[in-house]
């Protein structure tokens, strides 16, 4: 269970060094190997090896009129092993989808990680903050 957040900085080449509390468990639950791939929120989903497969199989059993959404998410899928300092390298192609520069943030989502440019996360919490709490919550109780 992938929970928290996380500050962290890219390096020049577009390395992550990936917390050594969600580290341990992505080695226990996926052997080290990891697949990015875009969201259409604006960030790149991290998921653990035996995460992804499932989250793939959903995606993959969708109907033809989601076929843009196999795209999105499979399409840009990327298998990811970390290196041996604990670090993930995020290709090009993925860091531009998310307008990852070099501050970043690490979220925790229950069986896998999301990964935002810090700005943008910053924005997109303030702004639905700003909307208000949804209905599905307004009967939650904290």
């Amino acid at each position: 269970m992938f929970q928290g957040a996380s500050a962290l900085t890219l390096d020049s080449k577009g390395r992550m060094s990936v917390p050594a509390r969600h580290r341990d468990a992505l080695v226990v639950q996926g052997e080290g190997r990891v697949t990015l791939t875009k969201h259409p929120d604006g960030c790149l989903l991290l998921f653990p090896r035996p995460e992804w497969e499932a989250f793939r199989a959903r995606i993959a059993q969708l109907p033809m009129d989601a076929h843009w959404w196999r795209r999105i998410f499979l399409g840009n899928a990327s298998e990811i092993d970390l290196d041996n300092s604990g670090r993930i390298l995020i290709s090009p192609e993925l860091r531009t989808a998310a307008a990852l520069e070099r501050e970043i943030i690490l979220l925790g989502m229950g069986s896998h990680l999301e990964l935002w440019d810090a700005n943008s996360y910053a924005t997109k919490e303030q702004a639905a903050i700003a909307n208000g709490m949804p209905d599905a919550l307004k009967q939650f109780t904290f």
